[in-house]
């Protein structure tokens, strides 16, 4: 905490030295409770934030996604959680793998294969944090899109392009889809079906030809809009080889139509005071749209003209009437018109208008109309400003005046969001804004190389000074060097430890091309910020809760590794204290023991082992152990956050990423799935629900289908279906058929295990490594199985089938029954560590073609006293420009970035 101890003095000395902005005895709340109320919470539960730095933007199939983690808390590496959660999201939201990594003061690495059996190409969404941001708002969690392309499973490639079409009762949403074979020739004369569907419903069906130009045109129809803007069109392209392709596409960028926002500066237009306004249009991709136009009154007079300026955002002044009516009338760049009416006019109020375009100060002002003033004259308020929970300003004045100004030294402040907030007397918030700072002290780094160009194959010497206005700086850093030519990215677009810990993870709401703001800091782009700024809120937290007391409570406490626990009881349920337990992992003969308390409860507490391994925890040291159950505790896991990356996913991955595809295509040539194998022996049928009577009645083709691969690194079977279950919502402990959940119906799906009836608690029981297939059925149109067992769907697990052995005794069966006293589980453990493959070159001219799209890749790299490190990799076999990028953090908290390009020629 010496960082946050720092910060809390350097806050209370800015209260007492602004103290004598105030000048009127008249009693307001005390500003001594504020800033005390609010700097102890930020003490008892800091905001811990989670950023991860990959070697690059996106990865094909087969490929090992590189990543750091920099967990950091006020603006420090962080040593409050050590364990830090990693996981990945298809585009549909669903879970397809967690991660779990150690943070050893802030900082932790890993990596993730993307396994050909597992992944297919697409959008996905990888996410981190900590079991204790889990009490915070989740937006707040790391979110990052990435794109997957597949040249293991996919020989067909596509281009889609869909616009919405509104008109009479109906939308219609007007799809043409390209298909070509992997050399670019068009498919021709290919039957291609289609479904348009939304969650769990179908909404259409068809079926077409492709042109003589391998297009397949589509049209489809809706009532209802929002129906269109969620669906997703999934196609099935017939090929001469009896195969089809599958591709599915997102219809929400087809809809062209703006949503407009407006933001008035310090929250309203209040009558007679001028405003700064700021808007924002998307479209229906999340993207900003360029409008232009004018804002008019009730009698269609002008009062102000509004123009875009940065990726749909703007501003303009407006000085509102009471009781006037505002619309803005706008045109869209292909000319169509649309109109949005702006907020109300509240016809008297006090709000904040604030300037941070001076390099040294903040200009800060707060208005009232004459009416609010009368009413409100010499009443003392209150201007607190804080950062990342720390209050770093706070002073006291009367309403004395219409207009009353105070200058704020920028310096004040650490790099980030300032939230200015406006208190009146009683300690209700009346005005906010949020303001960028970025301190010219902040960290500096820079790469060097000992030549300008190279050979291919050629090893390279970079070198990495990091220091700041006043010294040099130790700290540790993550660098990653790839073949910019393969893998070319707009770096605006890119997610960096600035932009992430600086920017998006204080904000509500997302960000389009955030490394804008940071790639190179001008007039221009800080006056893009600053509209951001307006049009984007923050609320990490509320002073009226505050300062009333009703933070709510801390329920998940920072990890400081890996617990196991639960509860000792004899079977009649009565809890065993002082009960010793035993855990041991795989094979390893040494134990580790602990005892129970009064209540029966055990912990383990920083237990050490990898993913999948397999931990046992025994009672069998105990008088009377046959009679011992041992129950453990679940794992809890944050909710997911529906589309929260979906602006960033990519609707033609094909073309988007075809030099990085190309290449891996003859990267990966001699490991590509064989198209055509000879039959020697006919394999035995896998198990289905056809094979169980009591299932017979259901459709022969289930509604979802997963495959057993699916669970690849499951740990429990449970949470896995919860996330991988198409269809299906858990909760009280059951599983339910969403749409009919969201409609009120409760009635829960039925589970069965191999053609038996068991409940949920029974899927507990099921190692995932040994289910075959999950089969879900959204409808029983016979209704054989919903009314025997009072259902509604089902869920049917299939396990492999074991090979028949030799008989046993009832002794030896016995045994090999589940004790109560014995518990073998697979929790998720940390990630195995893997090490970046770095080859040594002899001579540029070694045999063989070195593909590598990231050449070098260091999550450790440490800078000595003088602030300097040097590392030494070889160059791949492609010729071009070679893109370096470093990130990382000095032992004071300063955050820095730096891209360094070299030729291969």
């Amino acid at each position: 905490m010496r960082q946050l101890n720092r910060y809390l003095l350097f806050a209370i000395l800015s209260f007492y030295s602004l103290q004598v902005w105030s000048q009127s005895r008249q009693k307001g709340i005390n500003l001594n409770t504020i800033v005390e109320k609010t700097n102890t919470l930020a003490t008892q539960q800091p905001i811990e934030k989670v950023y991860l730095h990959f070697d690059k933007p996106y990865y094909a199939v087969g490929d090992t996604i590189w990543f750091k983690s920099y967990l950091t808390s006020h603006h420090q590496l962080s040593n409050l959680s050590k364990v830090v959660y990693i996981e990945v999201l298809n585009s549909r939201d669903s879970l397809m793998k967690t991660s779990m990594i150690p943070s050893n003061n802030g900082t932790g690495n890993g990596s993730l294969v993307l396994d050909p059996l597992i992944y297919k190409q697409g959008n996905y969404r990888i996410r981190a944090y900590t079991k204790y941001m889990m009490n915070f708002d989740p937006n707040y969690f790391f979110n990052k899109n990435i794109i997957i392309g597949d040249v293991f499973n996919k020989r067909v490639k596509t281009h889609a392009s869909f616009v919405a079409a509104p008109g009479g009762k109906a939308t219609t949403v007007n799809g043409r889809i390209r298909y070509t074979d992997e050399e670019g020739k068009p498919l021709i004369d290919k039957r291609v079906s289609w479904e348009l569907i939304r969650g769990t419903s179908s909404l259409s069906k068809g079926r077409g030809n492709t042109d003589k130009n391998g297009y397949l045109q589509v049209s489809l129809s809706n009532e209802q809009q929002q129906a269109l803007k969620d669906g997703i069109l999934n196609t099935s392209i017939s090929l001469d080889n009896n195969r089809s392709v599958n591709t599915s596409y997102q219809l929400r960028g087809a809809f062209q139509t703006p949503d407009v926002q407006f933001f008035p500066e310090g929250g309203y237009l209040i009558a007679d005071l001028p405003s700064e306004v700021a808007f924002k249009a998307v479209g229906g991709d999340g993207l900003g749209v360029a409008i232009k136009g004018k804002v008019v009154d009730q009698q269609d007079q002008e009062v102000a003209s509004i123009e875009t300026q940065h990726l749909g955002m703007g501003k303009f002044s407006l000085t509102p009437k009471a009781d006037a009516v505002y619309t803005a009338k706008v045109t869209t760049e292909n000319g169509a018109t649309y109109s949005y009416q702006l907020p109300k006019v509240r016809p008297f109020g006090t709000s904040l208008a604030v300037d941070p375009s001076d390099s040294l100060n903040i200009a800060v002002k707060i208005i009232s109309n004459d009416l609010y003033l009368q009413q409100n004259q010499n009443k003392v308020f209150s201007l607190v400003a804080q950062s990342d929970g720390v209050i770093y300003y706070a002073a006291q004045t009367p309403l004395n005046s219409a207009s009353i100004n105070a200058s704020v030294p920028k310096n004040k402040f650490p790099s980030g969001i300032v939230q200015f907030t406006l208190l009146s007397p009683s300690g209700i918030p009346l005005s906010e804004r949020l303001v960028f700072i970025q301190r010219a002290n902040e960290l500096k780094l820079t790469l060097s190389s000992d030549k300008k160009s190279y050979a291919a194959k050629q090893a390279v010497q970079l070198h990495l000074n990091a220091s700041t206005d006043s010294s040099q700086s130790v700290g540790t850093f993550s660098v990653s060097v790839i073949d910019e030519s393969k893998v070319p990215f707009n770096e605006n677009a890119e997610t960096t430890i600035l932009s992430s810990l600086l920017l998006t993870s204080d904000i509500k709401g997302y960000v389009e091309q955030p490394n804008y703001y940071f790639k190179k800091v001008t007039p221009e782009t800080r006056s893009h910020l600053d509209i951001l700024m307006l049009t984007q809120g923050y609320r990490r937290f509320d002073y009226k809760d505050i300062i009333g007391d009703k933070i709510p409570p801390v329920s998940f406490l920072p990890e400081q590794g890996i617990d196991i626990t639960g509860t000792l009881r004899l079977l009649n349920g009565i809890a065993v204290p002082n009960g010793k337990l035993e855990l041991s992992i795989g094979n390893d003969k040494k134990t580790v023991e602990t005892y129970s308390d009064e209540q029966g409860n055990f912990k383990f507490s920083n237990v050490m082992f990898t993913d999948s391994a397999q931990v046992t925890i025994s009672a069998r040291n105990n008088e009377n152990y046959k009679n011992l159950k041992i129950t453990l505790n679940g794992d809890a896991f944050p909710a997911i956050t529906p589309g929260f990356t979906a602006p960033d996913e990519i609707l033609n991955i094909d073309s988007t990423l075809t030099p990085y595809l190309k290449n891996s295509a003859r990267q990966y040539r001699t490991e590509r799935l064989l198209e055509e194998v000879v039959i020697t022996e006919r394999v035995a049928p896998k198990p289905r629900h056809t094979q169980y009577p009591a299932l017979s009645g259901l459709s022969p083709i289930p509604d979802h289908l997963i495959d057993g691969a699916r669970f690849t690194g499951c740990n429990l079977l449970i949470n896995c279906l919860q996330t991988a279950a198409m269809g299906l919502t858990f909760m009280d402990n059951n599983f339910y058929i969403t749409r009919d959940y969201n409609q009120g119906n409760r009635t829960p799906v039925q589970v069965f295990l191999n053609g038996m009836a068991i409940d949920v608690n029974g899927i507990n029981t099921v190692s995932p490594a040994e289910v075959e297939s999950v089969e879900i059925f959204l409808r029983d149109d016979l209704g054989t199985v919903n009314r025997t067992y009072q259902s509604n769907g089902v869920l049917v697990i299939n396990t492999k089938k074991k090979p028949q052995g030799t008989r046993i005794s009832k002794a030896e069966l016995e045994n090999l029954l589940p004790k109560s006293n014995i518990v073998t589980i697979t929790p998720l453990g940390y990630q195995a560590e893997r090490s970046f493959y770095l080859p040594k070159y002899t001579a540029t001219s070694t045999p063989g073609i070195d593909w590598r799209t990231t050449v070098y890749w260091n999550p450790d790299v440490i800078t000595d006293s003088q602030g300097k490190a040097s590392f030494q990799f070889y160059n791949a076999s492609g010729l071009g420009t070679y893109k370096a990028v470093v990130e990382g953090i000095d032992e004071n908290g300063n955050i820095g970035r730096a891209v360094y390009r070299y030729k291969v020629e």
